[in-house]
């Protein structure tokens, strides 16, 4: 058995998943989703989420506040006043397992982030490093509780872990290529969905570019597009 397969999924409670923009592509172009209903921006001021990875990004509505792109969080029903990730599926506890199971309903499409979980690169980009997992990931309530041991290698299949963190890499160093772009000029909340969406609907080109030349020339005409009916701002609490 997997150290997974009989987990309430404290990890999908205690954390803020950061996102990128080819995380949102995806959800929004072959799963279907709507932005609103899968991200949000999680204010970090003190840099917990992004950990010098996930890119910071600033807004015409809070322009001093930094925030990083996350996956949302919703109410959990196992668990009242508690919260969950959107896309967390909760089983009903029973006898064997008093906090239920949790399962993701996006797992074949799950972000990166999650994917590479609890692992990362070393400074070299040829290993991957586990780190401890904390016993309790939030305020210690039981719905926060972490893994029932530490991770070994063998949990964990190696070259799949590895190609998850060096695509996650890449994303996030993308992703924080554009984040300066839009710093420069924060743009209203409302219009981050659709800024992504045209980057990262070009990145495909005919001819070569050039190393100076590694954002789509359309970034520059994002925040002139109409956010016609694009949906309300929303804020992380």
């Amino acid at each position: 058995m997997g150290i997974c397969d009989s987990c309430h999924s404290g990890c999908c409670r205690s954390f803020a998943v950061p996102i990128s923009g080819a995380d949102i592509h995806r959800f929004t172009h072959h799963e279907n989703k709507a932005f609103w209903d899968f991200a949000c921006r999680w204010e970090d001021s003190e840099g917990l989420i992004s950990r010098n990875l996930a890119p910071h990004f600033y807004f015409a509505d809070d322009p001093a506040v930094p925030f990083v792109i996350c996956l949302k969080h919703i109410p959990s029903v196992s668990f009242p006043g508690t919260t969950k990730c959107r896309f967390l599926t909760e089983c009903v506890p029973d006898e064997e397992h008093p906090k239920g199971l949790g399962r993701c309903s996006i797992y074949g499409s799950r972000p990166h982030t999650c994917r590479s979980f609890p692992a990362k690169l070393n400074d070299s980009n040829e290993l991957a490093i586990l780190y401890d997992i904390p016993s309790n990931g939030r305020n210690g309530e039981a719905a926060y509780d972490l893994c029932p041991r530490q991770w070994n290698a063998s949990d964990l299949e190696p070259n799949d872990t590895i190609q998850s963190l060096v695509i996650a890499q890449y994303e996030m160093t993308f992703f924080s290529k554009i984040a300066a772009i839009w710093n420069q000029n924060p743009g209203e909340w409302n219009n981050f969905p659709e800024f992504i969406d045209i980057i990262y609907s070009n990145r495909i080109s005919s001819e070569p570019q050039s190393s100076s030349k590694q954002v789509p020339s359309e970034v520059g005409q994002t925040k002139s597009h109409s956010t016609e009916g694009l949906g309300p701002a929303r804020k992380a609490a």
